[in-house]
């Protein structure tokens, strides 16, 4: 379990081929305190073992499950990604509830500069779209945000402070690319249990026109 307040941002050494999955080498230096081989770290918000340490980061295997339902198989030498060690239980939680389970790949449709924050459109696959809500929580690439507006078509907006900007790999995205998307963990078991009960509808329609104003 993650917060999805990223501890650094790393950046991938190598990436080679292993047997159903990719050997993946990130350079990395905060999150190597008290990791431990067989520990878990969110790589960009999806949950990896750590299976080899070194003074210049850490490595993990990522499955061809990992490969099919997130960026990872786009991975390659230099690129920047998000890093969280797992949550100890009894310190904050200033994010919110992340498993590190991501749920599918959504497209940035804009990036747009407000002031002194920037805004972030996003094209959410459907098992995402059935969780999102108006100022609920969202986990880009690992990053715990809040649901700024919602579109049409399924379209979610996050609102990027400062800080966030310069501390994740978020001001490196662009129209066009790619970020791992897990929906929010309540909401998950909300709709889930609604189907299981045969409820016929779980989801509502997307608010038409403008933008709605958020929380930043």
């Amino acid at each position: 379990m993650f917060t999805g307040l990223i501890e650094e941002v790393g950046r991938v050494r190598s990436v080679e081929p292993v047997e159903n999955g990719r050997r993946i080498a990130i350079e990395a230096a905060t999150v190597l305190d008290g990791l431990s081989i067989g520990d878990s770290v969110s790589v960009d918000g999806a949950c990896q073992t750590v299976v080899d340490l070194a003074p210049w980061g850490v490595t993990v295997v990522a499955v061809a499950t990992t490969l099919e339902r997130t960026t990872f198989g786009s991975f390659a030498p230099g690129r920047a990604v998000n890093l969280e060690r797992a949550l100890a239980f009894g310190g904050r939680l200033g994010g919110h509830l992340v498993q590190g389970h991501v749920d599918g790949v959504g497209e940035v449709l804009a990036v747009e500069r407000h002031g002194e924050h920037h805004r972030i459109d996003l094209s959410l696959p459907p098992v995402v779209a059935e969780v999102t809500v108006l100022h609920g929580s969202i986990a880009v690439n690992g990053v715990s945000m809040t649901v700024n507006a919602l579109g049409e078509g399924d379209v979610a907006q996050i609102a990027v402070i400062p800080h966030t900007w310069v501390h994740t790999n978020l001001s490196a995205l662009r129209p066009g690319d790619r970020v791992n998307l897990e929906g929010d963990l309540l909401g998950k078991f909300v709709v889930n249990y609604l189907k299981r009960a045969g409820w016929p509808e779980t989801g509502s329609p997307r608010p038409a026109g403008p933008w709605g104003r958020g929380g930043v």
